[in-house]
């Protein structure tokens, strides 16, 4: 299989997980201003299955796509006011975490210990962007925003982080024993 197949099944899988995201968004669990989600799962798995430039991409076809209004936004909604509104800071968030994520497995290598590593630090990313985001957009104190925005989310982010990297890892070696997703590095270990 030459490269210009290789990078189209790439791209494919990165529409893919797009898709993916999208619907691990509607695992919701109703909080006061900000619900926990199944999206930093999904973010996680795009980063450690698909690597900093890819997993990144698919975010932020994501984040394009509801956007322009499609519902695939937490709760089933979309539209540009999500990014603008209370919860934007984490949407947007998911852009860097995930090219962190993907960055740091990718010159450390593919393995379950790095990529929970890699997922821990994409969790804290998210909920300070989100957070940072929260306190201005809702004019909220500090410790207010940390109270609503930051605190509730670090066990179940460690818990989605952990559960984020042992699936990943598994798919991710997988897609590349199959050709249908190319290594980013072949020097570097992509075994668990």
């Amino acid at each position: 299989m030459n490269k210009d197949q290789l990078k189209l099944r790439s791209m494919i899988v990165t529409a893919l997980f797009a898709a993916i995201i999208g619907v691990l968004a509607q695992l919701t669990i109703p909080l006061p201003l900000v619900p926990i989600t199944g999206q930093t799962l999904a973010i996680g798995l795009a980063a450690t299955i698909l690597g900093a430039r890819y997993g990144t991409l698919s975010v932020l076809l994501y984040l394009i796509i509801g956007s322009a209004g499609v519902p695939v936004f937490a709760e089933f909604s979309g539209g540009i006011s999500k990014l603008i509104g209370p919860t934007g800071g984490f949407l947007v968030g998911f852009i860097p975490a995930t090219f962190v994520m993907g960055f740091f497995m990718e010159k450390l290598g593919f393995t379950l210990k790095n990529a929970i590593i890699a997922n821990i630090i994409g969790m804290f990313i998210t909920l300070l962007f989100g957070t940072s985001w929260l306190k201005i957009s809702a004019e909220l104190s500090w410790t207010a925003a940390f109270a609503s925005g930051f605190t509730p989310f670090l066990i179940v982010g460690v818990i989605k982080a952990v559960l984020a990297s042992w699936i990943g890892i598994i798919v991710r070696k997988r897609l590349v024993s199959a050709n249908l997703l190319f290594s980013t590095n072949p020097n570097i270990n992509q075994s668990a």
